[in-house]
């Protein structure tokens, strides 16, 4: 499987990708979010990489560029966003927003209810936990 860096234009399209060939498969997300992030200390690039989360069609859908009238905004390293979208690591957000290296702004209750267990995957479904696991593992195998 081809490896792209996290977030460039290239790995946007073979998440999109991967997103569209899960579509027919995949649990409908409980959390409706529109979630603007300002990326920065890329390692391409000019540095800073404007990108959103929208889970308000049911899916997960990242992409570049930023929502109109977003939830909540936040500001955040490379590092730690490529721990929390691709890698999943709830304890490296809590950790990062402890430490200040995530800075919010808007609907903070919106954005701890993705955190939630649940909130990006099924609990109690083993069939759809499956596929999201699935899904999961092919988004981290393509990233660098």
């Amino acid at each position: 499987m081809a490896k792209y860096a996290f977030l460039s234009d290239e790995w946007v399209a073979a998440a999109r990708a991967l997103r569209a060939e899960y579509a027919e498969r995949a649990h409908s997300l409980p959390v409706a979010v529109r979630v603007n992030q300002i990326v920065r200390n890329a390692p391409f690039g000019e540095g800073t990489i404007n990108a959103h989360v929208d889970t308000t069609s049911g899916l997960l859908d990242i992409d570049l560029g930023h929502l109109e009238d977003p939830d909540v905004t936040i500001t955040l390293d490379y590092d730690v966003a490529r721990a929390l979208l691709v890698e999943r690591d709830p304890a490296a957000a809590m950790q990062a927003f402890m430490s200040g290296r995530i800075k919010v702004d808007g609907d903070i209750a919106k954005l701890l209810a993705l955190q939630a267990p649940g909130a990006l995957g099924p609990v109690s479904d083993p069939a759809a936990a499956a596929v999201a696991a699935e899904m999961g593992q092919r988004l981290l195998d393509m990233t660098e």
